[in-house]
């Protein structure tokens, strides 16, 4: 006798508020996880970066300097070094032990908007206002970049290193994919509104998300340019702000200028979730690698969210 098979859970959604933690360090720009969701990091407008315990909220080593605000950092596979950009024109490698500056490179010629290592931490990727891409060896003692990539016509928003290709979003409406193995570039012209963010699918690496100040999210396929989804409802304007997919491909997340997070349904394109997180615009967020857990960041503060409550929950954490 064949039993039927159970019908498969709804993915559960980060939508209960597990802690806040008072960052202390002015707005903060961007908050993200670190490569196994234990700590996470937050830039501050003071010109600081900060590590905290994701787990307990608590503050772990401050970093500082850069000399204007820290606009998007990224830690290395091994979580020994810390990448971080600024206002300042500068990238900084940091020891995460120590707290001391490993590197301070320079060669943009304007803010350096994001920053990322590549799987190995042997190379550092860095998008900047003046159009620009700089690739910087990490292991010499060279200050200049090992490789610029100039083709973007205005400012690099947002950049993503995936395996052999390199994605980024900029000003100008498109969105450029790199094939650093093939020394290819493909281009699809995405919005004449600014693409503010690009995000590359996590499990199969077949489709890219953009984001755009058009108040829209638009999910691609990588190899033709075809959109697949749009996903709408937010707010989106006049601000960078972030979107990601849930850690199992399963959902759309976006921050908002209205002050809440919105959550679609990545297949269907529906509304699954629209959290609540302030008054203010919601500025940056990460999802968490392998469970359900969400950053936010507002104003001066990042909120921890997950798909259940906590017994042990502390609700405002300064220091």
């Amino acid at each position: 006798m064949a039993f039927p098979q159970p019908r498969p859970q709804a993915p559960q959604l980060p939508q209960h508020l597990l802690r806040t933690i008072d960052c202390q360090q002015g707005a903060v720009r961007a908050v993200r996880f670190n490569i196994d969701g234990n700590y996470l990091l937050s830039c501050g407008s003071d010109k600081s970066l900060k590590l905290w315990s994701a787990s307990r909220g608590t503050l772990l080593k401050t970093y500082s300097g850069h000399g204007y605000e820290v606009l998007d950092a990224d830690g290395s596979y091994d979580n020994s070094q810390i990448c971080s950009c600024s206002s300042d024109k500068t990238v900084i490698l940091w020891d995460v032990a120590t707290g001391q500056v490993t590197r301070k490179l320079r060669g943009h010629a304007g803010k350096v908007n994001c920053v990322q290592f590549n799987e190995e931490a042997t190379v550092i990727l860095s998008g900047s206002i003046d159009g620009t891409v700089r690739c910087w060896d990490t292991r010499s003692r060279r200050y200049e970049p090992i490789q610029v990539l100039d083709e973007a016509r205005d400012s690099i928003s947002s950049l993503k290193v995936a395996q052999h290709e390199l994605l980024t979003g900029s000003v100008d409406g498109r969105v450029r994919r790199y094939d650093l193995r093939m020394g290819q570039l493909h281009v699809d012209f995405i919005s004449s509104y600014f693409t503010e963010n690009i995000k590359p699918l996590n499990q199969d690496g077949q489709c890219t998300l953009s984001s755009s100040l058009d108040s829209t999210l638009r999910l691609l396929d990588k190899s033709t340019g075809e959109m697949l989804g749009e996903y709408t409802g937010h707010k989106m304007k006049g601000y960078k702000l972030d979107c990601c997919l849930s850690s199992k491909d399963t959902h759309v997340l976006s921050c908002s200028e209205d002050g809440h997070v919105y959550c679609w349904d990545l297949v269907e394109g529906s509304l699954s979730l629209k959290l609540p997180v302030g008054k203010a615009v919601v500025q940056s967020l990460s999802f968490h690698p392998t469970e359900t857990r969400l950053l936010t960041a507002m104003e001066g503060r990042v909120q921890v969210w997950g798909a259940e409550q906590e017994e042990m929950e502390e609700d405002v954490i300064a220091t």
